[in-house]
């Protein structure tokens, strides 16, 4: 894969279905249009800096497993361990479940199926997509890359319907109506304003979170080295782009009161401009999105539970690779079953609300491993890197592990017992961390 397959790598691992229902409680929070793309704007600063960190650490160590081989190689085994023991246990195979809810649920309704038939179609999804990678990382990057395409298509759509054409007076009379979230005074006073931003950025930085992922297939890009700093700064580039237009679009045709008001913020202003078939189009176009983003974390996320077993520090089985395919097939397989276990006990929401915080956790610390990497070179302890070194080190990348800190301490304090649950079963991994070191090859310890 070159550096087109990278940047769609990114922006599909990216664009999920959070920019269909983020922008609405952005709204809600800020209670202004200027200030609700102001949070958009600091959101995509934010991951910005985080796509040039993950670009200078990904063509150091341009090696399969991404952020676990980062974590490892600055802090020890046990970090790294960690952060594949959550990713397979919980925000890997919570996200896949819940996404794949989530597009079904769209998908029936664009069907017009009956409600309960969400969860088979929910099950076909992951069945299929987890098939469709093992049949081999091409076939899953390019199906990937074609939905990725599909659903900038969507989006495009959206945007030049918002930006060209005039809001047809039924559909937004109607949707008057039908308003009934009040939002908020516009914040007044530089602490009032911050409190507000700061509540704000929380589902911001959520819709921007996925770009790491691509660096878990770094063996599998070609010329790595090069390739996977571009495909990271490109698409994270353009997903930034997306959002602050999507967002113009949204306040153009609902207004503020309107999108704080909306569930549905993306179809309401398909509708406001090209009435029911633009409800329609946007519908299938956010299935695409959600079908290419499980594509994208199904090929990327089981790349880390095969680096995690060639230290011999997870299930033998789920190192090797398939002679013809070239995938980690039980990994793929295995991630899977749980995700599908999650799905079938209806539990997959409430995981994701336990560990919410724990992908910010570990966003934050493995940005931090670009200051030990930097102070080892300086030390003389390593050779000083030549490839990508990010531009905006070390304040950058200190704004970028404060951000993250920010995360962790507003999902903490918004519900400390999920928090609490969600450090548990990290907590839980302690034991099985040392069962699998005492088994492992002294040298990969």
């Amino acid at each position: 894969m070159g550096t087109f397959s990278g940047t769609m790598l990114v922006v599909g691992g990216i664009i999920g279905a959070g920019i269909f229902l983020s922008p609405a409680v952005v709204a809600q929070r800020v209670g202004s249009a200027s200030l609700t793309l102001t949070a958009w704007g600091l959101g995509a600063v934010i991951a910005i800096i985080g796509g040039f960190v993950y670009a200078e650490l990904g063509a150091r160590l341009p090696r399969a497993g991404g952020t676990y081989v980062y974590l490892r190689e600055a802090y020890g085994p046990l970090p790294g361990f960690l952060y594949g023991w959550a990713l397979f246990l919980i925000m890997a195979t919570g996200a896949i479940a819940a996404v794949a809810m989530t597009g079904a649920n769209y998908l029936t309704e664009l069907l017009g199926w009956a409600p309960d038939t969400a969860r088979p179609l929910a099950i076909g999804l992951i069945v299929l997509l987890t098939a469709v990678n093992v049949a081999g990382v091409q076939v899953g990057a390019g199906t990937g890359n074609v939905l990725t395409i599909l659903k900038l298509a969507a989006i495009a759509t959206l945007v030049l319907a918002a930006l060209v054409l005039d809001p047809r007076a039924d559909a937004t009379s109607a949707l008057a109506a039908s308003s009934t979230t009040t939002v908020p005074d516009t914040p007044v006073g530089p602490v009032a304003v911050a409190l507000a931003m700061g509540a704000a950025l929380v589902p911001v930085l959520f819709s921007f979170g996925g770009w790491q992922q691509t660096n878990a297939v770094a063996e599998e890009l070609v010329d790595p080295q090069r390739t996977l700093p571009r495909a990271l700064v490109l698409g994270v580039l353009v997903v930034a782009a997306t959002y602050l237009l999507v967002n113009l679009a949204y306040l153009r045709a609902l207004g503020v009161q309107g999108l704080a008001s909306s569930r549905a913020p993306a179809a309401e202003t398909m509708q406001v401009f090209l009435g029911p078939a633009g409800r329609t189009l946007i519908t299938a176009g956010i299935v695409t999105s959600t079908v290419g983003f499980l594509t994208m974390v199904i090929l990327m996320s089981a790349r880390v539970y095969q680096a995690m077993a060639a230290d011999g520090m997870f299930f033998a089985g789920m190192a090797a690779l398939h002679p013809r395919t070239r995938t980690p097939v039980l990994a793929l397989v295995a991630q899977g079953v749980v995700a599908l276990l999650l799905l079938l006990t209806g539990t997959y929401g409430q995981l994701l609300d336990y560990v919410v915080f724990a992908d910010w956790i570990f966003f934050g610390s493995t940005a931090a491993t670009l200051f030990v990497f930097r102070a080892r070179e300086q030390q003389g302890m390593a050779p000083r890197h030549e490839g990508f070194r990010s531009p905006l080190h070390p304040w950058g990348t200190a704004l970028f592990v404060l951000a993250a800190l920010y995360v962790v301490l507003g999902s903490v304090w918004s519900n400390p017992g999920n928090a609490l649950r969600g450090a548990l079963l990290l907590i839980a991994g302690l034991p099985v961390y040392f069962h699998w070191r005492r088994r492992a090859p002294k040298g990969n310890t």
